[in-house]
C-alpha cells in the first residue's frame, strides 16, 4: 500500500463501495443459547412457535361471579334474579365442584382464576348482591362469554411468536416466556476492543492540563457499540509508537477492533501502515466529512476500523463503518438505528459533488438548519444538534424548501 503520511491521499473511496465491501464479507456470528431473561436485546437466531396457549385454561376477567349467563337474562336492580353460590375459587387454584356449573348456579371467582366447567361467563361482582351465605342476586344481566379469557386467546397453539431476524424488545421476552420457554437460540455478540492512541491522551475522569487532552471517544465509542449489541468490550490507550499498536493489533482476541486516532497523514499516524502488514487494510481514504482518514480492513476473521482522532470524525466513521458492522455480526440490520422524519429545509446546506457529508443539524417550526459551527474537532456540535442530514455524493448540498431525512440524535 502507498504510505500517504505527510504526502495525503491520491484517491479517496466513495461511501458506497466502502460499505459494499464491508456488505460482501461480513454476515452473521454463530448461535448461541441464552436464558430468557438475558434475551432482550438479543437477535433471535430463529423462528420461535408457542408449544401451549396462553392463556391455557378459560379464566375470569373480573372479580366475580361464574355463572351461566342465561341464568342471568332479564335481571334488573328492582328484578333481581336469585343464584345459589356453590363454590369459590381464587387465582393460582382449582375449581373443586362435582360436574359442571348448572343454570342457576354461581361460583365465586377473582380476577385471573380459572372458571368452573360449565360456566360461560363471569358477573362482576358491582353487578351483584350477596342476600345470605350461598346466595347472591344478580342485578344485571351478562352475555355468554362477557369477562371470560377464552383458552388461546392470546396465543394459540403453533402461533409463531418471534421471527428469526427480530432483535428482541423486552415484550418480546416476555411473551416467549409466557408460552413456558426457558432459553433462546440468538445470534453470538461481537466482542469488541477500542484501542485509543495519542501521546497527549488522558483517561476520562482527568483533568486536562499542559499539551494534554482528555480522550472522550473511548467513552462514545463504548455506548455506540453498546447501542449496536456488542458484547464484551475492552478499552485500551497506547502511545504513538509503531511496535506498540502493531502488537496490540497482532494479540487482540476481539472480533472488532475500534482504531482511534493515528489514521490520517501526519508522521506519527502508524495505524494504516500496521494494518497492512498484519492482515489486510481494504479502505483507507473515504470521500466524505468529516472522517476522510476513515478506513477498515481485516487480520484474518478480526474487524478492524481506523477511525480518526477528531471526537465528530471518530463518531461519523463509527456511524458509517463499525457501527452497521457490529450491527450485521451480531445478526441485527445494516441500516442506522436512528428514528428519522423528513422536514423541509430551512437554510440551504452546501456540498460538494462527489463528497458525503455528515450534516450536523437543528430542527424548529421552520424546518432544519444546518449547524454553523460544526468542525470535526467541535464535539460539542452534535450535543447542540438535533440529528444529522446526510447529503449523498451525487448532491452539492439542498436548497431552502428541499425536503429531506433527518437522522435525530
Amino acid at each position: 500500500m502507498a504510505d500517504v503520511r505527510m504526502c495525503g491521499f491520491g484517491q479517496r473511496t466513495s461511501v458506497r463501495d466502502a460499505l459494499a465491501d464491508l456488505q460482501s464479507r461480513i454476515g452473521p456470528l454463530e448461535t448461541e443459547m441464552v436464558a430468557i431473561d438475558a434475551a432482550a436485546g438479543r437477535v433471535a437466531a430463529e423462528d420461535i412457535h408457542a408449544p401451549c396457549a396462553v392463556p391455557h385454561f378459560a379464566r375470569s376477567m373480573m372479580d366475580g361471579y361464574a355463572v351461566v349467563a342465561e341464568s342471568t337474562l332479564g335481571a334488573t336492580a328492582y328484578q333481581p334474579r336469585p343464584l345459589e353460590v356453590v363454590g369459590e375459587v381464587r387465582a393460582g387454584a382449582l375449581p373443586q365442584l362435582d360436574g359442571p356449573l348448572r343454570s342457576g348456579q354461581a361460583y365465586r371467582v377473582t380476577t385471573g382464576a380459572p372458571v368452573p366447567e360449565g360456566s360461560d361467563a363471569v358477573l362482576m361482582a358491582e353487578h351483584s348482591e350477596q342476600v345470605a351465605e350461598d346466595r347472591i342476586v344478580a342485578t344485571q344481566p351478562v352475555s355468554r362469554h362477557k369477562h371470560v379469557g377464552r383458552v388461546g386467546e392470546d396465543i394459540a397453539v403453533g402461533d409463531l411468536v418471534v421471527s428469526c431476524g427480530r432483535r428482541l424488545r423486552p415484550q418480546d421476552s416476555g411473551v416467549i416466556a409466557s408460552v413456558g420457554i426457558a432459553e433462546v437460540a440468538v445470534v453470538r455478540q461481537p466482542s469488541v476492543t477500542i484501542i485509543i492512541t495519542g501521546n497527549e491522551l488522558l483517561a476520562p475522569g482527568s483533568s486536562p492540563h499542559g499539551a494534554h487532552i482528555v480522550d472522550s471517544n473511548s467513552v462514545v465509542l463504548a455506548a455506540l457499540a453498546r447501542r449496536d449489541g456488542a458484547g464484551h468490550i475492552q478499552i485500551r490507550r497506547l502511545r504513538d509508537d509503531r511496535d506498540v499498536i502493531s502488537a496490540a493489533l497482532a494479540d487482540d482476541p476481539s472480533e472488532v477492533l475500534l482504531v482511534s486516532g493515528g489514521s490520517s497523514v501526519g508522521p506519527e499516524d502508524h495505524v494504516p501502515l500496521v494494518l497492512a502488514e498484519l492482515g489486510d487494510l481494504r479502505v483507507h481514504g473515504v470521500a466524505m466529512r468529516p472522517s476522510s482518514p476513515a478506513g477498515f480492513g481485516c487480520i484474518g476473521t478480526r474487524q478492524v476500523f481506523l477511525l480518526p482522532g477528531n471526537p465528530v470524525s471518530c463518531m461519523c466513521a463509527y456511524e458509517f463503518f463499525a457501527g452497521p458492522a457490529i450491527r450485521a455480526l451480531g445478526g441485527g440490520l445494516w441500516t442506522w438505528p436512528h428514528a428519522r422524519v423528513r422536514l423541509p429545509v430551512a437554510d440551504k446546506i452546501v456540498s460538494v459533488l462527489g463528497r458525503t457529508d455528515f450534516m450536523r443539524v437543528t430542527v424548529d417550526d421552520d424546518g432544519v438548519h444546518p449547524l454553523m459551527t460544526s468542525g470535526a474537532s467541535i464535539l460539542s456540535s452534535t450535543t447542540r444538534a438535533d440529528g444529522i442530514v446526510i447529503v449523498a455524493d451525487e448532491h452539492e448540498g439542498h436548497p431552502a424548501g428541499d425536503e429531506v431525512e433527518v437522522l435525530l440524535f
